[in-house]
């Protein structure tokens, strides 16, 4: 008797492997289908002065200028700023952006990474890291 508990206890495991393997392949495939790559091309130059912003969106201040002296240590001499708290933000090698809102779908420049960050808060508070 023992054995065939055995074998049923194998083979339900077995099948909430499998189960657990296809919904990760599944939720794979959703996220590179949203978070595929951009429309366009990314460029490697930095934003500049001219890409300085304050916009009220969604309902949300959203800031972003450069900053003297390099910022955050990832922000390569530039802030973001959600309702006048810091968004932490990186650039990457290809010249885009993430954020901790969004850190795994990129952007191509600062206000396009505020905006996506205010619309997957929904109302939520930015709260600082440190």
């Amino acid at each position: 008797m023992s054995q065939v508990t055995h074998a049923s206890e194998l083979t339900r495991r077995r099948m909430l492997q499998g189960a657990a393997v296809a919904l990760t392949a599944a939720a794979g495939t959703v996220v590179l289908g949203v978070t595929g790559p951009a429309g366009g091309q990314a460029t490697a130059a930095g934003p500049e002065a001219s890409d300085e912003f304050d916009e009220v969106f969604k309902g949300r201040r959203i800031q972003g200028r450069p900053v003297q002296g390099g910022g955050h240590h990832h922000t390569a001499g530039y802030t973001v700023l959600v309702d006048g708290e810091e968004l932490h933000m990186m650039r990457n090698a290809d010249g885009t952006w993430i954020s901790v809102v969004n850190h795994y779908q990129t952007f191509p420049t600062p206000r396009a990474l505020a905006r996506a960050a205010v619309q997957e808060l929904q109302g939520a508070t930015l709260v600082p890291l440190a």
